[in-house]
């Protein structure tokens, strides 16, 4: 005889011996569960399925309990679900393991750093630059220039060097960005205006013709390519490298339109008239200034790069130079003005070498070539004597930390000094010159609305006019997303879903190397592959590329130092996805977690027991469905765990079942290397 109840305000029937969570799935309303297998008996452990009995007030778990007649049922009340959630938080908040790789975590442009290699690893380089090039539409600049944010988060730095990351990007591009084409849908008849060729604009330029959506950019320079041309010199971006990678652009049907400067020849209001919407990505070309007295006697660090880039790095010596700033366009002025011919090179920063914002690498290669480095220096006035300029600076040390999180320089009465130099460049940042009629923030960027990439009406922005001066690869993320975000609103079309959720292990600082799985038996010891360089002589001389890019035998050598260390059931995690789903985070409920415990004696099993989340499925699933009792919990409360018989590890023939590991909605337990 049938029962009838009442769920989420509807009189639902359920045959004896239903449970709750059955009924609701048969009438459409979805309940979440981790720890329900169909095979097994009831284990009721995660208490994710909870409802509650309105008569009563008590919550109740969907999974093993059966309605009564008359019941009434509460599943989807804002209170349940916020039980849901708090279920959910609980569990996450003793979950440990790497959901994602923190290379790929670390990547603005979120690339799937760990493929692209495993892909190198094995040889195919092409598979590789798909998977970049999902994206990262500008793998042969990037594998250039890019200041490896990946790298500064592997996990090979627990014991050592980081893999080099970059010289795969920069191998997969060189061997095939010229051949390989993507598959371009039909055009859905849209086009949008791009106002900018730089990084930005052109990342929103490729991913909207990629959704089939006709792109035109116009740019105010003669050329394509912003800073990657203007701004980044030839030793570290060879131009005929970058004329290659734009040419691929003009393949895919991205039209460019020169000399066409937004304000001046060309104007907002036109572009609206003709295109069905217009992304502004007109980049930092606005120099700061050192706000001291006769900066204007100061040559600004980006206006020399420009101009050495579109002379053809045929710029006069500049004779002796000052550069007085710490970051990576200082540096780029400084190896500059060495290849030109500078006799007496200097960088002055006010804080010391530790807290300098530009790339260790390269401050180390300018060393290298004979750059000088002055710290804890101020500038406080320049002045023009005898043909020279004269520039009077202050001693300066560290006081407390500022809103940057570095300590602040301080003035040293009494220590002012004069140094007489040639040329002083001042490389000390830059902002945007916002379009004229454009809402701009405090910070004189472009302002949008919210989260998105919206500015009002058609118009969108994108890249450093809206974040302030950034990377290449941070540029790209942005052209990405504005892209993604103009081809929802024209087409109507859902904006790509993006996890939410991420456990970490921690920062690589705080762990260990025993803290670390390894999938593979294979991963190398090897240290770090290094890039060969041209002379050094040769660098201080000429604009060459200063380093060549790996050989392909190196680069796949490199892969095997990688430990792949993301989560191997991180695209069928249901703690993820219910995670997700419910709005959780790891850290929403603080507490010690158990420390990282993990067995691979067996050559294909992996148990990797700081994810398991106790749920019971893997134990009930050897024994009530494989007729085995190979594994049981051990101990008791927190630090209960689930374990072999007398720890001896899980038999070889458990290779031929699999059952458990199917099972596992978390993947505590997988296979080392994936069937």
């Amino acid at each position: 005889m049938s029962i009838e109840f009442i769920l989420d305000g509807r009189t639902v029937s359920a045959e004896p011996g239903q449970t709750i969570l059955e009924v609701a799935k048969a009438n459409g309303i979805e309940i979440p569960t981790l720890c329900r297998e169909q095979r097994i008996s009831r284990t009721t452990s995660c208490f994710v399925c909870v409802v509650k009995d309105k008569k009563t007030g008590r919550f109740l778990p969907s999974c093993s309990a059966c309605p009564a007649q008359g019941q009434e049922i509460d599943a989807s009340s804002d209170e349940v679900l916020d039980m849901r959630r708090t279920a959910l938080n609980l569990l996450l908040s003793e979950h440990s393991g790497d959901c994602e790789a923190p290379c790929t975590m670390a990547c603005p442009a979120h690339a799937n750093v760990e493929e692209y290699v495993r892909a190198g690893r094995k040889g195919e380089f092409l598979e590789s630059l798909k998977i970049i090039k999902e994206r990262i539409p500008l793998p042969m600049s990037i594998g250039r220039v890019c200041p490896r944010f990946c790298e500064k988060e592997c996990r090979r730095n627990v014991y050592g060097k980081p893999v080099a990351i970059n010289e795969f990007k920069r191998l997969a591009a060189d061997l095939y960005y010229d051949t390989y084409m993507e598959e371009l849908p039909p055009e859905t008849g849209k086009k949008v205006a791009i106002v900018g060729a730089g990084p930005a604009g052109l990342s929103a330029a490729y991913y909207l013709r990629r959704n089939g959506v006709a792109a035109t950019i116009f740019e105010a320079m003669p050329k394509a390519g912003g800073m990657l041309r203007y701004g980044i010199p030839e030793y570290r971006l060879p131009k005929a490298i970058l004329d290659r990678e734009l040419a691929h652009f003009e393949k895919m049907g991205v039209k460019f339109v020169f000399n066409r400067k937004l304000g001046e020849n060309l104007q907002l209001e036109e572009l609206e008239k003709e295109f069905d919407a217009v992304a502004i990505a007109v980049g930092c070309w606005k120099a700061s200034g050192m706000r001291c007295e006769g900066e204007e006697l100061v040559t600004q660090g980006i206006d020399f790069l420009r101009n050495v880039a579109m002379n053809d790095n045929k710029a006069p010596n500049p004779g002796k130079v000052v550069v007085v700033g710490g970051g990576n366009t200082a540096m780029d002025c400084l190896r500059t003005s060495v290849r030109l011919g500078s006799p007496e090179v200097h960088c002055f920063y006010r804080r010391t070498e530790a807290e300098m914002p530009a790339e260790k690498i390269e401050i180390h290669e300018a060393r290298e070539e004979g750059v000088n480095f002055n710290f804890l220096l101020a500038p406080v006035k320049v002045e023009k004597r005898g043909g020279k300029l004269v520039m009077t600076c202050r001693r300066m040390e560290l006081g407390e930390p500022d809103a940057s999180g570095r300590r602040k320089p301080v003035e040293i009465p009494g220590s002012d000094f004069e140094v007489e130099a040639d040329t002083i460049i001042a490389a000390i940042g830059q902002s945007t010159l916002a379009p004229a009629g454009l809402p701009v923030t405090r910070f004189r960027t472009i302002e949008v609305q919210g989260d998105t990439q919206r500015v009002s009406g058609k118009v969108y922005a994108a890249g450093d006019c809206v974040s302030g001066a950034a990377t290449v690869v941070e540029g790209v993320a942005g052209g990405r997303k504005l892209a993604l975000e103009i081809f929802s609103e024209l087409t109507g079309a859902p904006l790509p879903q993006e996890h939410t959720v991420f456990v970490s292990r921690g920062k690589w600082q705080n762990l260990k190397k025993s803290d670390l799985v390894f999938l593979r038996d294979d991963v190398s010891e090897a240290e770090r592959a290094q890039l060969d360089f041209i002379p050094l002589e040769e660098r201080k001389t000429t604009f060459k590329e200063v380093c060549s890019t790996m050989p392909k035998e190196r680069v796949m050598r490199e892969g095997e130092r990688c430990i792949e260390c993301s989560c191997t059931d991180k695209h069928d995690c249901k703690l993820r996805k219910h995670g997700e789903c419910y709005h959780c985070s790891p850290d929403a409920i603080k507490g010690n977690r158990l420390p990282v415990s993990y067995d691979i004696r067996h050559p294909l099993i992996i148990q990797d027991r700081g994810k398991c989340i106790k749920c019971g499925i893997c134990v009930k699933i050897c024994k009530e469905v494989i007729n085995k009792n190979l594994l049981s919990t051990k101990k008791r409360g927190f630090f209960t765990y689930v374990g072999t018989g007398f720890d001896k590890g899980f038999p070889s023939s458990c290779s031929e079942c699999g059952e458990c590991i199917e099972a596992c909605p978390v993947g505590a337990l997988d296979w080392r290397i994936k069937k």
